[in-house]
Formats: C-alpha cells, sequence, structure tokens
C-alpha cells in the first residue's frame, strides 16, 4: 500500500509542475489556430468568448496527462450469482471490511460537445486486495487456482492483482448553482489488462513475505462503471462481467467494487 500511495503522491507532482508552465505556455500559443491550455490536461480548439476565455458551450478536444478519478472503496466477489463462495471457491473466503479497491487514471483524451457532455477515454491502473481469512498459501505456476494449507497462522494474508484498465467514458453535468456546484453522472464500459498477481503475508515464524505470479488472474477483463457526484466526491460502483480467473474450476466467480471517487475532472 505504501507503493500505491508514493505513486500516487508522484503522479501529483508531476501534474503540478505541468500545471506551473501553463502561462509561458499560452502567449506562445494565443496567435494560432489552437488553444492549448496545460495543467490537468490539454484543450484544442474552442472558440473563446468576449473575455479571451474559452466559450464552454463549443466543442473541443480535451486531454493529456492528468491525475483523476482516485477510486477507494470495497471489492465484493460474486459466485455465479452469489454473495456466498461455493465449496470450490470457498477457500478464497475473506474479511469483507479488508478487501478493497484502489484505482486512478493518469492520462485521458476525448471530445466536450458543450458545458453538459463529454466521451473520453482514459488510462490508469488499478489495484484488488484480498484479504483472505484462512491461512492458505497460494501457489504459482499451476494451470489452475492451486493453495496449500500452512501449520502457521497470519496475522495478514492478502491476495491481490493489478491492471491496467482503460474506460470509456460518457460524462453529464449540470450547470453550475449560483455556488458554483454542479452534479455529474459518468458511466461507460472498461476493459483491462493483466499487469501481475501478488501474495503478501505477514506471521511471527516468517515475518513479512511477497511473491508475485499471474495466480491464473485473467489476463483481459471487461466490465463497467458509473459514478454519480458534484465537483470532487462521487459514489462509484464497478462491475466485471468477465470471469475473475482463467481457471476451470473458478468458471463463473467475478467481482464488483465500490465506494468513494476523489476528483471528477
Amino acid at each position: 500500500m505504501k507503493s500505491l500511495i508514493l505513486t500516487a503522491v508522484l503522479v501529483s507532482g508531476l501534474t503540478f509542475l505541468a500545471g506551473s508552465g501553463a502561462s509561458a505556455q499560452q502567449d506562445s500559443v494565443k496567435r494560432k489556430k489552437f488553444d492549448i491550455n496545460y495543467g490537468l490536461g490539454i484543450n484544442i480548439g474552442g472558440k473563446k468568448d468576449s473575455t479571451g476565455k474559452i466559450d464552454q458551450n463549443k466543442g473541443r478536444f480535451v486531454g493529456g496527462i492528468t491525475f483523476t478519478r482516485l477510486d477507494i472503496g470495497f471489492s465484493k466477489l460474486i459466485d455465479n450469482g452469489s454473495f456466498s463462495l461455493s465449496p470450490a471457491n470457498q477457500f478464497l473466503d475473506y474479511k469483507a471490511w479488508k478487501t478493497s479497491h484502489l484505482s486512478f487514471d493518469v492520462l485521458q483524451m476525448g471530445y466536450r460537445f458543450n458545458s453538459n457532455f463529454k466521451i473520453y477515454v482514459a488510462g490508469g491502473f488499478d489495484w484488488t486486495l484480498i484479504r483472505l481469512k484462512d491461512n492458505i498459501t497460494m501457489q504459482k505456476n499451476t494451470a489452475d487456482l492451486t493453495y496449500i494449507n500452512e501449520p502457521i497462522i497470519f496475522s495478514k494474508n492478502r491476495f491481490s492483482s493489478s491492471y491496467l484498465h482503460i474506460p470509456l467514458n460518457f460524462e453529464l453535468r449540470t450547470k453550475e448553482n449560483n455556488k458554483g456546484r454542479r452534479w455529474y453522472l459518468i458511466a461507460g464500459p472498461e476493459v483491462g489488462f493483466l499487469l501481475n498477481g501478488k501474495v503478501k503475508q505477514i506471521s511471527d515464524e516468517r515475518g513479512k513475505e511477497k511473491f508475485k505470479d499471474d495466480y491464473n488472474f485473467a489476463p483481459f477483463r471487461y466490465g463497467g462503471t458509473i459514478r454519480v457526484g458534484t465537483n470532487g466526491l462521487a459514489l462509484f460502483a464497478k462491475y466485471y462481467a468477465s470471469d475473475m480467473f482463467d481457471s476451470t474450476p473458478q468458471k463463473g466467480l467475478k467481482n464488483m467494487a465500490f465506494g468513494l471517487t476523489f476528483g471528477l475532472n
């Protein structure tokens, strides 16, 4: 988790540094056909109003490097439509309040049709962190998801996956009220590509141990996301329609996530 926090801080710092050069860039482009503003992204095109600002009701391309849509929440496993695990998957029983989801976007590119509607494709990373109840260890390099029972007690036994995700978002937002607040509805499909799987264990006997493998997590997955919120805070829900594992005994085992989104730009 510390590495995830450091990654988020690093990306935020890069975004800030990019934004600090905005004023220097504006003078060099204001006579060109395209207006480009750096910072949290890039606006290409778009007509200016009488004050010299981009007219929000005119269409324009938007995108660039960003750090937004930070999702922090809980994950749930769904076994062939049930929140209860079948006997074949009972070894994956987990601590619900310690099984979490974390994701964020670092790139986006799309088109804003007007001040209320935008379509964009983004790119980022996400993690599903399953806190297992049983004292087991997942085995590496096996044809199906396999585990062994351990003769020790783990104070932490975390089984996780990380993915590169690419969502296509459709964003609706209301007009600003007199306090500058507006509501957002963001929804769309998403695909993901496995980066790695990981086991992290802590025990008195062995101390801290980490193991990496694909652990039969699906190399490719697909699903969808919906967010509803105002300004920089929203509720999110994600559902992955593809199987969680590329392992025959786990066929039909899927996962979902829900929680809070910080940042909606």
